[in-house]
């Protein structure tokens, strides 16, 4: 076997397994995937210089590449880089395990061997297999393996854009190289090297062209269907909400519960969010995932963020949920699963869980005036969940406090205000307690007096009536003040249910019901004080006004343009720029593929004819001077002495072929048609040689489309 060609196919493999990099990155893939295949070749290279080591290749390769595996990944498990019996468990557990735990990961998901191992496993049994297969001396076999694992990580992930641009090329190229360097069968049964990837250029230079018509003016869309579609992160059991044990804390609020150090720019710690209510209970959300290495802030916030850190220390929480943010980034000392769409953090094994951790959370960044006037985003995950049989009264009442407005952040800070006015926060001694619909019925027409998870329930379940996507969440107030170190201790007294709004473009806004928070911890330009400062701008009730739907009028005479008339249409024009250059990439050289079709079919002396002006064609292609009356000879002649040799006997075979055909009076045989066209393929095989760049000018240069006029011979 070429030595070339081996390395190819393991590089093959290893590309493919770079594929995957969506799901751990790049970085994180390069060693794993390079050191069992670069061990790999060198067990090949033993072997070519040892025949006696042949019969027992396949399972060299497979030996030495899980050393490879094992001393990249798995080297904690080994004693001083010999496998223990850890090291075997973990390998098989590699293949059993560690793709389904990186399915039920965010991504990129931490480099750990329990989830990243199938991953060079699978590559290097593409790349042995690959190896054993150029046995066969059929390209596409030796290469099936690895393009398999390529099929495999699309599953995953499918990539898109650049990335998924960069990654194809790279393994076409290295494919590309495979069939060039591999001996093929010609179709005369000779051994030969046949020139795949300049006959598979046109299809590279479409695909390429295609590829950035698509990721330039074309809208790429989510992938379809991907396998962590299926998996989640089992949790180990159901346990109380947190919001059951608000009274009970409120009524010991000495008692400590957490204390952090850092970036003090929040005024609360959600500890867990709820977002569906069957009128008796509030659920929380149960699709969690093994955290990451990182999050980036979910799709539905669009203004610009700022990254935020503090180091959190526990004492006094007892169940699964860990002090979050609505937006993490990432958490550093353990290990938590996370709910992607609501930020709260659960810890697999409360028991185990350390004191102390890091956590980073990203926070949105907007203008007091620019959130009054957002609108909300009713597709939020949970913001418009069930809220069970609701009371007849209560959708009046819903429609009384905001008199009648459309769902928007106005709305929602109007609902707010008759909250705030019109009920009283319970404090001192025999709580209420409850938020079924009896409890809240009672909250909004007798007592009017509750605590905040009264007052927190009821805004979501009146906001949702009003069709304003909202949710529940408990947790804790910053205090005002910190601590004689510098940091703050969170004690039971500071717990707090509150609810949020989900705003278009922003994320979910924190709101207080209640009128009780503390706004003095943050910065100013904390969503928490910008929300303060947007609340002060509110209009009294009755000079709220609502902003005009998009579409509408208004004013006179405008004609109901709402946004000032007609707009450029962008992405119509964009489509049909798109579909204009890959009618030209494809239509050229298909067209011209089926002229030279048809002249090849041609009877008698139409087939000799038909190969004289392809030829000419062909030259006028690679801007060689031609005109109407210039013979066969004539055009050798002008090619001699700047193209390829094998250009001008071509052009002399074709020559002698007409003549023959035309003057010698014995007319066209059964051989001249074909004996044209076989100096034909000499002539494009010469022009071939002129490079890359001239065939690819010559392939979709439709000049040559318009005739030249008759060809005189």
């Amino acid at each position: 076997m070429n030595r070339l060609t081996v390395a190819l196919i393991l590089l093959a493999a290893m590309v493919a397994g770079l594929f995957f990099a969506p799901v751990f990155g790049v970085t994180t893939l390069l060693v794993p995937l390079g050191v069992p295949l670069l061990l790999a070749y060198g067990v090949t290279e033993l072997c070519s210089r040892w025949e006696s080591l042949v019969p027992w290749r396949p399972l060299l390769l497979l030996i030495v590449g899980l050393a490879g595996v094992v001393e990249t990944v798995l080297y904690s498990t080994t004693a001083s880089g010999f496998p223990t019996g850890a090291t075997f468990s973990a390998l098989a557990d590699g293949v059993t395990e560690s793709w389904r735990i990186a399915l039920q990961s965010t991504w990129p998901a931490r480099p750990e061997p329990s989830a990243l191992l199938f991953v060079p496993l699978l590559a290097l049994l593409a790349g042995v297999l690959g190896v054993e297969l150029l046995k066969l001396r059929r390209p596409i076999l030796a290469l099936l393996p690895s393009f398999t694992v390529v099929v495999v990580s699309q599953l995953f992930q499918a990539m898109s854009g650049f990335p998924a641009l960069l990654c194809g090329l790279g393994y076409a190229a290295v494919a590309g190289g495979v069939f060039v360097l591999m001996p093929q069968a010609d179709a005369e049964g000779h051994r030969g090297k046949v020139p795949a990837l300049a006959l598979a250029a046109p299809a590279v230079v479409l695909g390429v062209g295609g590829a950035l018509v698509a990721n330039l003016l074309v809208p790429a869309p989510g992938p379809a269907y991907s396998l962590k579609q299926d998996q989640l992160a089992e949790l180990d059991a159901r346990v109380a909400s947190p919001l059951d044990d608000l009274a009970y804390r409120l009524e010991h609020p000495g008692t400590p519960v957490f204390s952090f150090r850092g970036d003090a720019d929040t005024d609360r710690w959600p500890l867990v969010v709820l977002d569906d209510f069957d009128g008796v209970n509030w659920m929380p959300g149960s699709r969690y995932r093994r955290l990451g290495t990182e999050l980036a802030p979910g799709p539905a916030v669009a203004v610009p963020t700022h990254r935020r850190s503090a180091t959190i220390t526990t004492s006094g929480l007892t169940g699964p949920w860990l002090p979050s943010q609505t937006w993490p980034a990432a958490v550093g000392g353990i290990a938590p699963l996370v709910e992607e769409a609501q930020g709260t953090l659960w810890l697999p094994r409360p028991g185990d869980s350390p004191r102390q951790y890091t956590l980073s959370w990203w926070s949105p960044e907007i203008h007091p005036a620019d959130l009054l006037d957002a609108t909300l985003d009713s597709s939020a995950p949970g913001g418009l969940a069930g809220i069970g049989d609701v009371p007849p009264e209560v959708g009046q009442l819903a429609r009384e406090a905001v008199g009648g407005l459309r769902p928007s952040f106005r709305t929602a800070l109007a609902l707010e205000r008759f909250l705030r006015e019109r009920y009283r926060l319970a404090t001192g001694a025999d709580l209420p307690a409850g938020h079924s619909w009896p409890q809240l019925r009672k909250f909004l027409f007798e007592t009017k007096l509750g605590t905040s998870e009264q007052f927190a329930s009821a805004y979501v379940v009146l906001a949702r009536t009003l069709a304003i996507p909202a949710r529940l969440v408990v947790g804790f107030r910053t205090p005002d003040k910190p601590d004689a170190g510098g940091g703050y201790t969170v004690h039971n007294g500071d717990v707090v249910a509150w609810p949020e709004v989900a705003v278009s473009g922003v994320g979910w806004v924190a709101l207080d019901p209640t009128g009780a928070a503390r706004t003095g911890t943050g910065g100013a330009n904390s969503l928490a004080a910008v929300t303060a400062q947007a609340r002060t701008q509110l209009p009294p009730s009755e000079q709220i006004q609502e902003r005009p739907l998009p579409g509408s009028d208004t004013g006179p005479g405008e004609g109901g343009t709402g946004d000032g008339g007609w707009t450029f249409p962008f992405g119509t024009v964009l489509i049909a720029l798109a579909a204009l250059l890959v009618a030209w990439f494809a239509g050229v050289p298909l067209a011209k593929g089926v002229r030279a079709w048809r002249r090849r079919r041609q009877p008698g002396i139409g087939a000799v004819l038909g190969a004289c002006r392809e030829v000419k064609d062909r030259l006028r292609e690679h801007r060689v001077p031609c005109t109407a009356g210039m013979t066969v000879r004539d055009l050798a002649a002008a090619v001699h002495g700047t193209g390829d040799q094998s250009t001008v006997d071509g052009l002399l075979l074709l020559a002698s072929t007409v003549d023959v055909a035309l003057w010698s009076g014995v007319g066209t045989g059964p051989h001249s048609g074909p004996q044209a066209w076989a100096a034909v393929r000499e002539v494009r095989r010469g022009l071939a040689r002129r490079g890359l760049r001239a065939r690819l000018y010559a392939a979709v240069n439709p000049r040559t489309l318009v005739p030249l006029g008759a060809t005189r011979t």
